[in-house]
C-alpha cells in the first residue's frame, strides 16, 4: 500500500469494518502477532457494555482497533478515552463538535492518529464540502492530515450493476483525496448479500466477492483494501433462517456459503456433516487446520471432537478464516482480471465537477 502523500511504501494493511459482536471480536482475539501488525480493523459499535470492553481487552498486543461510535448518542459512555483500552477513533464527516473534541483526546492518549470514514452513500456533498468537513475535523480534534487514515466506504457492492456504479464514484473520491496529505487511503466495500435465506441448503453455494473485484479494478490507484468481513454492509433480516448452521468460507474471489438444514440426528451431527463436506472440498486450504484458528475449529467439528457451537461461533470461525485468507492474498500476487484504466481526461472532468 502506498501512502497518499507519496512517502515510503508500507506493508499491505487490511482494514475490515466489523460489527463489535462476540463472534468478530473472538476471531480477532486469535490473530497471531505477525498478522496483527498488518491488520487494522474498524469496529462499528451499536451498544457499550462490560462484555464489549472485556473482549477489547483480550485482543493481542499490537492490534489496536479503530472504533466507530457514530451510532451512539453524544454521551460520556461514547467517549473512547473513558473505556480504558487502547483504540483509534474512527471519525465521520458529520460527527458533532463535541464528539470531534473527544475523539481528539482519544487520539492523543493512544496511537496519535485517527481514521476518517467517508461513506460514499451518505456523504454526497461534493469535493469542496468534503474538504471543509475534513478541515473541521482536523481543527476540532487537533489533528493533521498525516495523522489520519482515510477510509472510503463504498457500502454494499453485491452485484455487477452495483460494481459498475461504484467504480467511477470511488475513483472520484480517491481523486479528491489527493488534495490532502493523508497517512493512507483505503477503499472498503461489503460484498456479502444482505440475506441468505433464498440460497439452496445442504450444498455449498458459490458467491462472487464483488468487493474484492472492485478493489482489483482500482489497483492502478494504489489504495489499500478493506471490506465488511463475511457480513453485509447493510445487514438484512433472515429471521428464523439465521439459526441454520451457516459457514461463509472465503476462497479466491468467491465465498462458499454452507447452510445446512438436513433433518435427522442432533444439531451437533448436522454441523459435523457441514464441516465434513467443507474439509473435503477443493477450496479447503492445503495447510488445513494450520491455516487459521477458525479452520482448526471447523476441522475439530468435522471430526466430532467438539459440539456445533452457536451462530456467534460460526461467525467467529468464518471471520478467522476470512482474515487469514485476505492477509495471505494481500501479501502475495493478486489473482483475477487486469484492472481497467480510467481515461485521464474523463477522470479530470469528473473529479472537478460540483459533486461526486
Amino acid at each position: 500500500m502506498v501512502p497518499a502523500h507519496g512517502g515510503r511504501v508500507a506493508e499491505p494493511v487490511y482494514r475490515p469494518l466489523l460489527a463489535s459482536r462476540r463472534g468478530e471480536l473472538e476471531a480477532l482475539a486469535h490473530v497471531d502477532s505477525a498478522a496483527a501488525a498488518r491488520l487494522a480493523p474498524v469496529l462499528i459499535v451499536s451498544t457499550v457494555d462490560g462484555s464489549l470492553l472485556d473482549l477489547l481487552g483480550r485482543l493481542p498486543a499490537g492490534l489496536v482497533p479503530a472504533v466507530d461510535v457514530s451510532a451512539l448518542p453524544d454521551v460520556a459512555e461514547a467517549e473512547l478515552v473513558r473505556w480504558g483500552v487502547p483504540v483509534v477513533p474512527a471519525i465521520g464527516l458529520a460527527d458533532s463538535d463535541r464528539r470531534l473534541v473527544a475523539h481528539g483526546v482519544t487520539a492523543q492518549a493512544y496511537a496519535r492518529r485517527a481514521v476518517i470514514r467517508l461513506r460514499a452513500g451518505h456523504d454526497r456533498s461534493g469535493p469542496d464540502a468534503a474538504t471543509a468537513a475534513a478541515e473541521r475535523i482536523w481543527r476540532l480534534a487537533r489533528l493533521v492530515p498525516e495523522q489520519c487514515d482515510l477510509l472510503v466506504d463504498a457500502g454494499d457492492v453485491c452485484c455487477p450493476a452495483e460494481l459498475r456504479a461504484a467504480e467511477p464514484r470511488i475513483r472520484r473520491l480517491v481523486q479528491w483525496s489527493r488534495r490532502h496529505a493523508w497517512r493512507t487511503v483505503t477503499v472498503a466495500a461489503g460484498g456479502m448479500p444482505p440475506t441468505l435465506h433464498r440460497l439452496p441448503t445442504d450444498e455449498p453455494v458459490r458467491l462472487d466477492r464483488w468487493d474484492w473485484q472492485l478493489w482489483q479494478r482500482l489497483a492502478d490507484l494504489g489504495v489499500g483494501y478493506g471490506d465488511y468481513g463475511v457480513t453485509p454492509a447493510t445487514p438484512g433480516d433472515d429471521g428464523a433462517a439465521d439459526r441454520l448452521p451457516t459457514v461463509r468460507y472465503t476462497a479466491d474471489g468467491v465465498w462458499w456459503v454452507y447452510r445446512w438444514s438436513r433433518r435427522g440426528g442432533r444439531g451437533d451431527e448436522r454441523f459435523a456433516d457441514l464441516c465434513r463436506t467443507l474439509v473435503s472440498a477443493p477450496h479447503w486450504p492445503a495447510a488445513g487446520a494450520g491455516f487459521s484458528w477458525g479452520d482448526h475449529e471447523l476441522l475439530r467439528r468435522a471430526r466430532r471432537v467438539a459440539g456445533a457451537g452457536s451462530p456467534a461461533n460460526w461467525t467467529a470461525w468464518s471471520t478467522s478464516h476470512h482474515v487469514a485468507y485476505v492477509l495471505a492474498a494481500l501479501a502475495g500476487p493478486v489473482s483475477g482480471r487486469r484492472p481497467r484504466r480510467w481515461p485521464a481526461a474523463e477522470e479530470r472532468g469528473r473529479a472537478t465537477g460540483p459533486g461526486w
